[in-house]
Parts: C-alpha cells; structure tokens; sequence
C-alpha cells in the first residue's frame, strides 16, 4: 500500500485544475443575479477570473481548485485535497489505491417539529412542490426541520441506514444548501418514487429530484447533492436494468459532469431541462 503522503500526492495531481465555478456550486455558493464572475460564499463575496479567484469581503485571493477551498472551508492542504477527491470523480486506479475511509461520523441537525410550518411553506409557496408530497416526506420521517427551520433531506443508504442529509435553507433571501458533517453521498441518495417504474432520473438536489418526481410521478428520482458523475452506487442501478437519465442542470457544470457520468456509463441517456433546473421548469407549470 502506498504512503498517505503519496495518496494524497497523487489525488492533489488530479484534483488541483478542476474549474474553479464547478468547486463554487458543489460548496453552495451562489453566484451573484448582476454579475456571474462574482459568487456568494460562506467567507464573503468571491470573484472568479479562470482559475483565480478573489475574496473581495477578505480582501485576499488565490489560485487552484486546492487554494479555494482552503480559503472556504478554511481547512489545511490535506482535508482540502480529500474533499475534492470525495466530490469529484478521479481515475480509478488513483481511488482503488486509497484503501482506508478519511470520513467524519455523520451529525445530523437536530429535528425541531416548530420549525415544520416555514419548510413547508417555503416547498410549497417558493418551489412550488406538492403539499401532499411534501407531507408524505416528512410522515416518513425523511424530511424534517432543524432547529433554524431548515429542510433535512435524508440520504439513505442500503437497508435504508441513514447516511448523510441535505440541508436546505429556507429562511433568507440568499438560497444554499450543505451537507450533514460525514455525509456519505457514495453510500446512498435522497430519492422519491413510484413502485412501477423502471426508470431513473439523477438530478443534482433533492428539489430537483422532488420538481422531476412532481413533473413524471411514473419514476424514481434521486439527487447526488451536487453534480456527482460517478457515485459508487450507480453501477448497481444499471445492473438492475432500470434505464438511467441524468438531468443535472442546464448550464456548464451540469452539462460537463453530465458528459462525465455517460463516459463512464454510455447507456445512461442526457435529459437536460428546458429552463435551468427542473424545479424552474416545476415553477413555470
């Protein structure tokens, strides 16, 4: 086995040119409505220039994927590179050497059943969800509110073993979302569906898994919390003989991770939605 030195060397290899924007919105940054070189990030106001990147609330910058998260996380060079390798696909010869689990045990928000009413309305009212859907995801104890009303989406896993969750804010002007700490999106999803179907949509939220499920209820809709084009558990799916469709978002990104995903499975098939996200394409119905 090779040092923990050297694996992380050779991830650091992989991992330090992707493009900055795709790091942006798998951290929940949000990019500004005025001007999209600029981003909304947990450490202030980020402008993006190819791979360099300034932090004009800080008033400091940087450069590489490995930088910025540094920068946003605020972590050292080892947990960014691990992050990295966690959300974005490498080769497999650089996974499979990596034999031992650098995961956090997973902490879930707390549920506070006050905070039900405001994750209600705003699934309903500002996505546009179905109340009975909604209502039937949190009967099943699958969606819940935190103690700051936000959404908790569970990502479960096999046996249904609770995994790792979404986190949905529901209570500003500025949407976000964020993982559980020790989220493990490899070994499960959030997903909704139909008992007889046999086909899946991938999407990149619980939102948009939700808004597809809304728009084709004959389905199963799963997120990947976030545009994940290789998830460990997608090869089990195909061999199941469901008929794979991704339908990341309609820009860049999804169009990129998209191609990524149907490289490493030509049978899966592209359903790019017509507006940017399917809860966009939900809100225009």
């Amino acid at each position: 086995m090779i040092s923990r030195f050297e694996s992380v060397r050779k991830k650091a290899t992989f991992v330090r040119d992707i493009e900055l924007r795709m790091v942006l919105k798998q951290t929940g940054a949000v990019t500004d409505k005025k001007d999209p070189a600029k981003w909304h990030t947990e450490q202030g106001l980020l402008s993006v220039n190819g791979q360099k990147f300034f932090n004009w609330t800080k008033n400091v910058g940087g450069g590489g994927a490995i930088d910025l998260i540094i920068h946003l996380h605020q972590v050292d060079f080892i947990k960014a590179v691990s992050w990295l390798a966690e959300h974005f696909a490498l080769p497999k010869r650089v996974l499979n050497e990596e034999k031992t689990s650098t995961h956090k045990p997973l902490v879930l928000p707390k549920s506070h059943p006050e905070g039900l009413p405001q994750i209600i309305r705003y699934l309903t009212s500002e996505r546009c969800l179905p109340q009975t859907l909604i209502q039937s995801l949190i009967d099943s104890n699958n969606l819940y509110a935190d103690d700051r009303a936000n959404a908790v989406f569970l990502l479960l896993g096999k046996r249904k073993t609770v995994v790792g969750a979404e986190i949905r804010g529901t209570t500003t002007d500025k949407p976000w979302h964020a993982l559980a700490p020790g989220s493990k999106k490899d070994s499960g999803f959030f997903y909704v569906k139909s008992d007889i179907s046999s086909q899946v949509m991938i999407c990149e939220s619980a939102i948009d898994a939700l808004s597809y499920y809304s728009l084709n209820p004959d389905c199963i809709a799963i997120s990947t919390a976030g545009a994940h084009p290789n998830p460990s558990w997608l090869s089990s799916l195909i061999k199941r003989g469901y008929k794979v469709f991704c339908g990341f978002d309609a820009d860049k990104t999804g169009d990129l991770m998209a191609q990524q995903m149907m490289t490493f499975y030509p049978i899966i098939e592209r359903l790019r939605p017509k507006k940017h996200d399917w809860n966009d394409v939900l809100k225009l119905r």
